[in-house]
């Protein structure tokens, strides 16, 4: 005889990233789109027990997508010290980027350039179905943008 387990209920809340530059990020994201759901300082022990580091203290944004269903939580830490590391490669293992529909990619895009972000190679075309592109954001977050062509 099989077991079979009920799924248990799961939600994405949100994609947690830690940033350089809040208000930089905050700007990218919010031209795109987003809305600043809202806005804190935390600290404290709770904090230190939830992330796993002593002495968290950071500035964090709830941003959450124009259709409701999707939300960043962008921090900044002002303790310990951030730690620089090298962007990530499409191809690395981990947490490897944020993916966003827009209506116009190209509009999207005309966007993101005045953040000094373009796409790493260019804007292709899947199969008549997508037009998308991954850029590198602030912070060196990888971004794919992704237009559904038109009768799909």
């Amino acid at each position: 005889m099989r077991w079979y387990r009920q799924p248990m209920p799961i939600k994405l809340e949100n994609v947690g990233i830690a940033v350089r530059d809040l208000e930089e990020t905050i700007a990218f994201f919010t031209d795109l789109g987003l809305t600043v759901m809202g806005r804190d300082t935390v600290s404290g022990e709770w904090a230190d027990t939830a992330v796993g580091l002593d002495g968290n203290h950071a500035k964090i944004a709830v941003l959450q997508t124009p259709d409701g269903h999707g939300q960043l939580e962008l921090f900044e830490y002002l303790h310990p010290d951030a730690i620089e590391t090298s962007p990530t490669l499409p191809n690395e293992i981990g947490m490897h980027r944020v993916a966003f529909s827009v209506d116009d990619i190209d509009a999207a895009l005309e966007i993101a350039a005045k953040h000094g972000c373009t796409p790493l190679r260019g804007v292709a075309n899947y199969q008549d179905i997508y037009k998308l592109t991954y850029l590198r954001g602030p912070s060196g977050i990888l971004v794919m943008l992704a237009q559904e062509v038109k009768g799909h």
